[in-house]
């Protein structure tokens, strides 16, 4: 089924949500992993060859079975000719549908667009389950060493052809500064705080949103994390799973310093020392860098996409690795013993999951997360006004005042916006006014315009 994502329609609510058909809504759920594979496609490879690793990788899937996979550390792919910024052949990623995914789970894939705007010698790629979701477009993406990338997803409701009315669920995929210094610290929370003010820039609270992947935090009182889950606007609060909404450990923790606590959570390293240990850290169990943040949208079950209890896991890990390989005694078998050794094999770090449900059923409209449009008003202003709609608004009844520095309405005009450029006759005096654009009750631009 080809959607067309500019035929998704929306409420008033401008994209966040879209309406729901009750009457056909079913219950589903989402299997979401976050997964630093060390960077796999690297030539001349470090961790063995890419069909060995592309098995690895497969057997994984194979027995997670997740339906969104977020792979950060890739080994940087070429984005044009002649970018010889990271070491995986071009393509590779179609190589990793093919050779990897495909086996596990035939045409069930596809990935998004990705980038490499920092010309950095690693990347994220996020793989969808493409039958149950559709890929929009990158949202925000934001360079510091790696680049941060916001993804938009879309959920394939069974009525989506006949309704066009679905849901849309925002990843943002990360790979931050790794080491324990504070410059280290200083350059992970600068990263965030970059990722996090493009978010804030697109909405007036998190929607439906997870933020995934390896922070390299060290423990919860660095500032990287408390950007996350304690932010100064606690509209764009994330949750991590174990902590809150579970409960199961509480803050303040430090899992550099006592990982026995934290003995099931810990990511870093699957290996104690030896082979394949040719690139990545070891030192076994140790460290918990590896997270899947939630909004509270989904934390909560306010908007159709819900966190299932519990549902957060570390794959391979049985809570006896700390300071061991994942596949040294005490037998491990929190895995069937093939998946035990791909992971160990594939990369220094385990991946983390969580589950989600989807029921639109669940849906609260006053939850809702406005995902912000734009209008583009040519200034200062003749004798027309100019203005540009953002595809959103197009067919939105618009509401638009004129107001001087006295706070009186001096022009006011009620029209549908049928293009995305619209001119709009002034008759105001010159001067200075403040220019008020809503649609329906949501003001979308509150500008400051000089008319001549």
């Amino acid at each position: 089924m080809k959607i067309n994502p500019h035929r998704i329609k929306g409420s008033l609510l401008l994209g966040a949500l879209l309406i729901f058909n009750f009457s056909q809504a079913q219950t589903d759920t989402l299997r979401v992993m976050a997964y630093n594979v060390l960077y796999y496609g690297d030539t001349p490879p470090c961790q063995g060859s890419h069909s060995a690793a592309h098995g690895y990788l497969s057997t994984i899937v194979s027995y997670s079975n997740p339906d969104i996979i977020g792979l950060d550390k890739m080994a940087a792919i070429p984005m044009f000719t002649g970018d010889h910024s990271g070491s995986a052949p071009a393509g590779f990623a179609d190589s990793i549908l093919q050779f990897s995914l495909n086996i596990a789970y035939p045409g069930r894939y596809a990935y998004c667009t990705y980038s490499n705007d920092a010309g950095a010698d690693n990347i994220g790629i996020l793989f969808y389950d493409q039958q149950k979701l559709g890929f929009i477009n990158i949202i925000s993406s934001y360079s510091n060493i790696t680049d941060f990338n916001t993804y938009k997803l879309f959920y394939k409701s069974a009525d989506l052809e006949s309704t066009h009315d679905t849901i849309f669920l925002y990843i943002t995929l990360n790979h931050t500064n790794s080491g324990s210094s504070s410059s280290d610290q200083s350059i992970r929370a600068d990263q965030i705080n970059g990722e996090m003010a493009g978010i804030q820039s697109l909405f007036t609270h998190l929607p439906n949103a997870i933020n995934m992947g390896d922070f390299n935090t060290h423990k919860s009182s660095e500032v990287c994390y408390q950007t996350l889950v304690a932010p100064a606007n606690p509209a764009f609060r994330y949750y991590d799973p174990p902590f809150s909404p579970d409960g199961d450990i509480s803050y303040p923790a430090d899992w550099d310093s006592n990982p026995s606590a934290f003995a099931t959570y810990l990511t870093t390293s699957t290996r104690l020392s030896g082979m394949p240990n040719s690139c990545g850290s070891s030192g076994g169990g140790k460290s918990w860098y590896d997270h899947i943040f939630l909004s509270d949208a989904i934390a909560h079950n306010l908007n159709a996409i819900s966190y299932i209890p519990h549902s957060y896991r570390t794959i391979g890990n049985d809570g006896n690795r700390v300071g061991k390989s994942i596949n040294a005694t005490p037998i491990n078998t929190s895995a069937p013993g093939l998946v035990i050794d791909a992971l160990y094999r594939m990369s220094n770090k385990y991946p983390v999951m969580v589950d989600l449900a989807v029921n639109p059923h669940t849906s609260d409209v006053k939850a809702l997360a406005i995902e912000k449009v734009e209008v583009r008003i040519v200034n200062p202003v003749k004798d027309l006004l100019v203005l540009n709609f953002d595809n959103e608004l197009i067919g939105k009844n618009i509401s638009l005042q004129c107001i001087n520095m006295l706070g009186q309405i001096m022009m006011s005009s009620t029209f549908s916006a049928t293009n995305e450029a619209m001119r709009i006759p002034c008759t105001l005096r010159p001067g200075i006014y403040n220019l008020r654009i809503s649609a329906g009750d949501k003001v979308v631009s509150n500008k400051v315009i000089t008319k001549e």
